[in-house]
């Protein structure tokens, strides 16, 4: 008797995105906001429209973008603009190790996933049950993610400085609310992760004063050392 086997997208399939599209459309509702923010700030700091538009397709990332402009603005010059862009995107590399079989393994899907590593998509993916819906997530919301960032940007930019800063209305705190409640079910089932999770966060708070924005969460990482050292642990056992 020969077994059925699938040949694409079932039902099952398509309520999983539609779930997916549901739960992201936060994400994109805030993105599309910052981008609006972003596009504002940069044109009515002076900059050409052309500059915010461009540098948000080809380089993709909020807080590296607002730093650079932020350093432009501030008298700094590009190679200044680029080093703090590039010091705040440093935590992606963490994060392409984390999505790098989930992303594919074709020149073109790597090459394309890579540019939409951010810290949802990866949350997103990262919180699916298997590789299949893990791909599925990473996809669906990095696409959707990049279309609304960009679309922002050029609205944004067109209104020049008219719709000031939009971080007064608290939309701010839509991403990092969607990263802790997606986090919030591993933090309840493993233990290791709580370990590494508190021991990141207290480093984080402990040096926020005293270093420029994005270099927390970079430091955040040394919590992963408590998950090496209980391997360790574990193997001299």
């Amino acid at each position: 008797m020969r077994s059925a086997q699938r040949t694409g997208p079932g039902p099952t399939d398509s309520a999983d995105d539609r779930a997916l599209v549901r739960d992201s459309a936060l994400v994109w509702l805030a993105g599309g906001i910052v981008g609006l923010s972003f596009g504002a700030v940069a044109v009515g700091g002076g900059l050409p429209l052309w500059v915010p538009v461009l540098m948000s397709v080809v380089v993709y990332a909020g807080a590296a973008q607002f730093s650079a402009v932020g350093v432009l603005f501030a008298g700094g010059g590009p190679a200044a603009a680029v080093a703090a862009g590039l010091l705040l995107n440093t935590r992606t590399a963490a994060f392409s190790l984390a999505v790098a079989e989930i992303i594919g393994t074709g020149r073109v899907s790597r090459f394309l996933g890579a540019h939409l590593v951010t810290d949802e998509t990866v949350a997103f993916a990262l919180a699916e049950p298997d590789p299949a819906r893990r791909r599925r997530a990473f996809w669906i919301v990095g696409l959707g993610l990049y279309a609304v960032w960009n679309l922002g940007v050029l609205a944004g930019a067109l209104a020049g400085g008219a719709l000031g800063d939009t971080g007064r209305y608290g939309l701010d705190a839509a991403f990092p609310a969607v990263l802790a409640a997606l986090v919030l079910p591993a933090l309840r089932t493993d233990a290791t992760v709580r370990r590494c999770a508190l021991l990141g966060a207290a480093l984080a708070l402990a040096v926020t004063p005293a270093v420029p924005a994005g270099v927390p969460v970079l430091l955040a990482l040394a919590g992963l050392f408590a998950h090496r050292h209980r391997v360790v642990s574990g193997a001299a056992l």
